[in-house]
């Protein structure tokens, strides 16, 4: 069974990785090195100018608004999140009372259904659901300062999206909203494999739904948390955070650079303003802030495995 399997697990392995060397590993060096000079993004000519973008960044104001509100994404967002996909990940599989003649440990009645409306906004494309947020923030016409008025509170007309003290929030709720749903199927698939055993046996001893969620649940779930934590931090300064600026914000990332945040200068310079090179140096920058994202909660997380 030995005889051939370096070159059995070669072979499988020698395609996927070089389209990963080829589509990821080698755009990564191509923007270091780019980031070292001047070019333009469209001119075939540039020099090098060794560290003078790094130096410009330093000295960036908005830069610097940018890398506060990526960060604060990033820790804001996974934890409000995760938080709620667990609580209501919790309640559906395990938070329901028991009932005559069923199981000890049940979810609250149409749990499948609540699966159902939390993933809903996964079905959606970020993009429509950056819009129709745009169109319930609109202080005059909008849904949400509609239903103000309609219950009596005329004097309270938030601009929403163009106070610069609300929008960074604005769109991180929108962000929360259209991303909880997933990590609520995704625990919920974790939470079902955990035997009812182990459950009954705690509501046997008197434990309470609090101490049932933090001495079963948790433990057992957290290498499932571990990732999703990681996960939606990378997305919190990626993609879905450059969307949902992009989209809803007047500049974009306004008003005064309140919501600009470090993905969306990146295209931002890249783009509207023909700084490819500083652009580049803008989004290393962004590569060290997700690293080390990632390799910090990787590191506060890591725990003893837990097996059943």
């Amino acid at each position: 069974m030995q005889h051939g399997k370096y070159r059995f697990i070669v072979g499988f392995l020698v395609v996927p990785l070089g389209l990963y060397a080829l589509f990821v590993v080698w755009p990564f060096i191509q923007s270091i090195y780019y980031s070292f000079t001047d070019w333009t993004g469209l001119s075939p000519e540039f020099k090098m100018v060794g560290l003078d973008n790094y130096k410009r960044m330093l000295h960036d104001d908005v830069f610097w608004k940018s890398l506060q509100h990526s960060l604060l994404f990033a820790l804001v967002l996974p934890i409000v999140t995760i938080s709620l996909a667990l609580f209501f990940a919790f309640m559906i599989n395990v938070g329901g009372r028991r009932r005559r003649g069923g199981p000890a440990i049940t979810g609250v009645r149409g749990s499948s259904f609540y699966k159902i409306v939390y993933f809903f906004p996964q079905v959606l494309s970020i993009a429509i659901v950056a819009l129709l947020f745009q169109f319930a923030y609109n202080p005059d016409s909008g849904a949400i300062n509609s239903l103000l008025r309609g219950i009596g509170l005329d004097h309270v007309q938030p601009l929403w999206l163009g106070d610069p003290s609300l929008a960074l929030w604005c769109v991180m709720a929108v962000l929360v909203w259209s991303t909880t749903g997933f990590f609520v199927v995704l625990f919920s698939a974790g939470m079902a494999s955990i035997p009812a055993e182990l459950y009954e046996a705690a509501l046997i001893d008197g434990a309470g739904r609090a101490t049932t969620f933090f001495r079963i649940t948790l433990p057992l779930l957290w290498d499932t948390v571990q990732s999703g934590w990681v996960y939606m931090g990378i997305l919190a300064l990626g993609a879905e955070s450059f969307a949902v600026v992009q989209i809803m914000t007047t500049g974009p990332g306004g008003p005064d650079y309140s919501t600009t945040v470090l993905v969306l200068y990146v295209y931002q310079k890249a783009f509207r303003d023909g700084q490819a090179a500083y652009a580049t140096t803008i989004g290393v920058a962004l590569l060290v802030v997700t690293l080390a994202f990632a390799a910090i909660v990787m590191r506060l997380g890591r725990r003893e495995r837990l097996e059943f």
